[in-house]
Formats: C-alpha cells, sequence, structure tokens
C-alpha cells in the first residue's frame, strides 16, 4: 500500500511506504498483516528490479550513461513551495517547473505540469520524444485553463523547462522564465531564452546602462501553461559530448547565484554535490523565492576515457 507525497524540502514527486503505525496487527490477523507486509516488500524489490532494467534498456540504446540528481526547497521567506520538479535518468527525462507566484495554486499547477511528463514513453527518436512531450504539455495547458474557468479565477499557470535524451541527442523545451544552461569544457552556457519582459526588452537592444530608462521586472513573465488557451513551447537541440553536464533551475536560483559560482559548482562532475551547493548558496542569500535545481551528466561510454577506467 503506497500513497504519493512530497517531501517539504524537495518538490520531486516521490511514492512513499506509508507509516507502519497504519498497520494494525492484532493477534487474529498477525499472520496475514505479516503477509501482507512481505508481499509490499516483494513489490518494492520488484520495482527496484524494474528501474535498474529501465536504466539497462536505456543504455543499450544510447552510447550515454546519465546520472542526475535533484533538490527543491522553498527559500526563506515562502510558505508553500510552487516549484516541482522530475528527475528520471532511466527514462532521459528530467524538468522543472515554477507555478506563477501571485496567482492562485501555484504549486498545483506545477504538479500538474510535472505529472503531465512523468510516463512519456521512451524513444529512440529523438523527435518523437519532443512530439511526445509537447503534446503533453499542450493537453497540460488545456487542463489548466479549463480548471482557472471552473475556479473563477484569471490564471492557474506554472513555468516549464524539459530535458530530454534520446541517443546522443538532447533537446530542451520550455515555457516561462526557468532555465537550462549546458557546463561543457570549463564554459557555462544558457540554453533556454527567458520568456520575460525584461528578456523582450534586451532583444529591443535596450540597454540596463541606460539609467534614463526603467527596465521592466524580470519575474514579469511573458509565456507560461495555464496563461493563454495556446501555448507555444520552443525548443534547442544539442549533440551530446562526453563530460555533457545541465543544470534545469527556476528562476529563484538564477537570480540569486551568479553564473561564476553556478559553474563552480559543476566543476567536479558530481550531481549531488552540485545540486547541495547550488541550492546552499541560494539560502545564504535572501531566497525570497521557491529554489530547485536538477543537476545531470552525460558520460559518453565509447569515449577513449571511459573505455581505459571500464579496463582498470
Amino acid at each position: 500500500m503506497s500513497t504519493e507525497s512530497k517531501d517539504p524540502d524537495n518538490s520531486k514527486l516521490k511514492i512513499k511506504d506509508l507509516p507502519s503505525g497504519m498497520l494494525k496487527i492484532d493477534d487474529l490477523q498477525a499472520t496475514d498483516d505479516l503477509q501482507a507486509i512481505d508481499d509490499l516488500q516483494a513489490i518494492d524489490d520488484l520495482q527496484a528490479i524494474d528501474d535498474l532494467q529501465a536504466i539497462d534498456d536505456l543504455q543499450t540504446t544510447s552510447p550515454f550513461r546519465w546520472t542526475s540528481a535533484s533538490r527543491s526547497h522553498p527559500g526563506r521567506v515562502r510558505e508553500v513551495n510552487e516549484d516541482a520538479c522530475l528527475d528520471l535518468p532511466e527514462q532521459g527525462l528530467w524538468a522543472v517547473a515554477d507555478g506563477m507566484g501571485g496567482h492562485t495554486l501555484g504549486d498545483v499547477a506545477s504538479g500538474l505540469a510535472v505529472q503531465g511528463l512523468m510516463d512519456l514513453p521512451a524513444a529512440e527518436d529523438l523527435e518523437q520524444r519532443i512530439s511526445a512531450a509537447t503534446k503533453r504539455l499542450e493537453e497540460v495547458n488545456r487542463r489548466l485553463r479549463g480548471e482557472a474557468q471552473q475556479r473563477d479565477v484569471p490564471i492557474i499557470g506554472t513555468t516549464i523547462a524539459v530535458l530530454l535524451a534520446a541517443g546522443g541527442l538532447c533537446s530542451c523545451l520550455w515555457a516561462g522564465d526557468s532555465r537550462i544552461y549546458l557546463y561543457r569544457a570549463g564554459r557555462l552556457r544558457q540554453l533556454t531564452r527567458d520568456h520575460n519582459h525584461l528578456e523582450a526588452a534586451r532583444l529591443r537592444h535596450i540597454s540596463s546602462a541606460d539609467d534614463t530608462l526603467e527596465l521592466p521586472r524580470s519575474n514579469l513573465i511573458t509565456r507560461a501553461l495555464g496563461a493563454q488557451d495556446t501555448i507555444r513551447i520552443d525548443k534547442v537541440t544539442v549533440e551530446l559530448l562526453d563530460g555533457d553536464t545541465f543544470l534545469l533551475c527556476t528562476d529563484g536560483l538564477s537570480n540569486e547565484v551568479a553564473e561564476l559560482s553556478i559553474e563552480q559548482a559543476l566543476l567536479p562532475g558530481i550531481c549531488s554535490l552540485a545540486c547541495d551547493a547550488l541550492i546552499d548558496m541560494a539560502l545564504e542569500r535572501e531566497a525570497r523565492d521557491n529554489i530547485t535545481a536538477v543537476v545531470v551528466r552525460a558520460e559518453d561510454l565509447s569515449s577513449p576515457d571511459q573505455t581505459i577506467m571500464r579496463k582498470r
């Protein structure tokens, strides 16, 4: 017996066993209940085997091995964490979503966004995966618009940033100002472009050094799931190299942590340590918003370095 829950320090959706105190064992039912516990353990063991098999299957169809880690925190000001994330290396799928602050049910919106992607089928062809993910996000957009109408509120919305992998390629899909970075050969590069008024002003070549103009606030986004009846998802595809490391994050991180600090956190190539370092750096600052980071690393199993390591 299991239930879905959210850890307050990590909004990634998880399945946790029910507390043992909910299993009532009396003298008459002890044998049956203990058998039920054994059955639950057997189910968990089978699930673990299935997960490992899924990772093996992905690696047999891809020259890359994926490792990843994720962490989310409500920050120092807000009580509710409206961020959500997916961390599914066995599916070659990662995502972050940021429920729109100041609007209704931001946590519901971000949760629906990641739930809509969770069972995305694996495919060797990246374009098939992109098409399937886009359709899922369009369906989420329709659900959010319908939910807002039923509740008689203007918007129930969320940003979304998705990383999909297939073969030797990966694609970023996004709407809003949640970001995906690529760290390659000691250099950090932002793959996504923020959908907000500040970025729009920059594209119009309005300089932030021009103190005669009042630049728009960066938190005023121009695109999000649930904001309009139709949603346009932007996409960028990159060819993978050995050691490529990706960071997916909400603006609670990118607004607080400088790119040089992000580079330093990603440099060692250990996903879990990088996640912890990035969240901790954001918390050392004002951390006025929710903070979420997903760090993903690709290792080329056919590269000479990997061959040498396997022979040792």
